[in-house]
This record gives C-alpha cells, structure tokens and sequence, in this order.
C-alpha cells in the first residue's frame, strides 16, 4: 500500500473549512472522496441540539460520504486546547456528557472509530491525578465505542506545538492503550497512528511502524516541514505508507493537512500516484 493504493479519507475540520460544516461533505464528494472525518464540531458545546446532529447527518449522507473518524468532545480545537479529558472540572464532566451523544451519533452513521484526545496538563493538578481521572474517562468512553461497534483510538500529539500535552510520543500513547484495555477487558482501545506529529517529535517513523502496527487502529498524514499536503516537505509518505501496509495495516489513512488556497485545490499530488 503506497500513496497510490492507500484508502484515503479526508479530514473535514482542517480541510473544506472555507465552507460552512453542512457543505463540505457535497465539497469533499466533489473532490472524489467518498470517506471523511471530523473533528467534535461543535467547539462550544459537547451536546448540541438534536437538530444539528441530524443536520450533519443529513449533510454527509446526501453527499454519500462516510463517516469513518469521530473526535469526542475536545474543547477549542483548533486552538490553544488539545483535549478535556483529563482535565479535572468542568472540561471532564464536559467530556463525559459527550460520550453518549458522540458515540450515538457514530452509531447512526457507522462510524466505526472514536478519537479521545487527552488534556494538556494543568497548573496546580498533579499528573497523577491527571492520568487517573483520563484513565476513567477513557475506559468510559471505551466501553461506549464498543456498545456501538467502534473502537476507541489514542493519539500522540507533538511536543513543539502542544508543550502542555503529556501524550507526545508513540510509546507514551501505546502504554494509554495498553492502559485503557487492561481496565475493560474490551481490546478496543487503538494507536491512532499520525505521521505528521511524531515526525514533529523526531521520532523513527520506521521503527514505530514495525513496532506498533499491528496496535494502530487509524493513520494520519500531512507533511512535515509545514503540515501541507504531501510533497510539500520532506517525509517519505510513499514509503512510510507502503510499510504501513507491509506491516499489515489495511485501514483508512486520513488526510488531515493544512491547504494552501481553495481546499479543492490541494489534491494534484493524487494524480502524481
């Protein structure tokens, strides 16, 4: 599986965001998707309205996209916040009234991926008490993805840009997951896999490739420097992707760059593959 027999899915919070949410799965479809992801939406509320939900739904199944990632609740993403659900107070409980509305609304789309972003660390908390209150959380939002057929995935961020976020490595991520399935018997808990950030993170893609594909239940790409789209820096996307694939990865590999220009704009290095 290199570039050109990779299953690409394309993320709709950092792509197609010059146009409002209820458009750009028609803008995704268009530009010959016919799987995406997203981000929590609603940035301000993990429990919006029913009509909203159904507004979505109604959006991406017009468009004939499928939903194959979910964030749950998040905070502002983009933005300075990278996650609530270790965050002790409001942004915990915030995270736990999501769970269901998040979980149910992959159900209703066969969404079958569930993403549970950590929280960056706090001021006057310590970790420990950070990394308990996560484990719940998570093992709550774990038992939710696999009520409704999904799996849980855990995801390394990178350092130089989210310095407040503990989970910023491969292993430090694959140790939550190990975490996580431990306390629910479940095996659901997945490494999301994104090759931007742990290039960010100077980690040895390869290596982590080899060690922990067979734990990854969903791959990222962007290029690095700049998070563009590929071939616009200098990863070895082709390659990387390839050994994903030898290494016994067959999932979705999202698109989750930055575009320069009209989102639509930024798919001329598919023709290339």
């Amino acid at each position: 599986m290199s570039l050109s027999e990779a299953r690409f899915d394309v993320n709709l919070s950092i792509l197609f965001t010059e146009l409002p949410l209820l458009e750009r799965p028609a803008a995704a479809a268009a530009a010959g998707f016919s799987a995406v992801e997203l981000w929590w939406p609603w940035i301000e509320t993990p429990t919006p309205a029913q009509a909203e939900l159904d507004a979505l739904r109604d959006a991406l199944n017009d468009a004939g996209t499928q939903l194959v990632g979910l964030n749950f609740y998040a905070g502002q993403l983009p933005g300075p916040d990278r996650g609530a659900l270790s965050i002790p107070g409001e942004e915990s409980d915030r995270f736990r009234a999501n769970i269901e509305v998040a979980a149910e609304f992959a159900r209703s789309l066969g969404c079958k991926a569930l993403n549970a972003l950590y929280g960056n660390r706090v001021e006057g908390v310590d970790p420990e008490v950070q990394d308990a209150l996560a484990l719940e959380n998570l093992v709550l939002a774990a038992r939710a993805a696999d009520r409704v057929g999904a799996i849980l995935l855990v995801e390394a961020l990178n350092k130089p840009e989210s310095p407040l976020c503990p989970i910023v490595s491969a292993p430090r991520a694959i140790e939550v997951v190990d975490q996580v399935n431990a306390a629910t018997g479940l095996g659901n808990a997945k490494f999301l896999m994104d090759l931007y950030h742990l290039s960010m993170n100077g980690e040895d893609l390869n290596e982590v490739i080899d060690r922990y594909a067979d734990k990854t239940g969903h791959v990222q790409i962007a290029d690095n420097p700049g998070r563009g789209a590929p071939g616009t820096g200098t990863l070895p996307l082709d390659d990387l992707v390839g050994r994903l694939r030898k290494a016994g990865y067959d999932g979705w590999v999202g698109l989750e760059y930055k575009p320069t220009g009209p989102s639509a704009d930024n798919f001329q290095w598919l023709s290339a593959h």
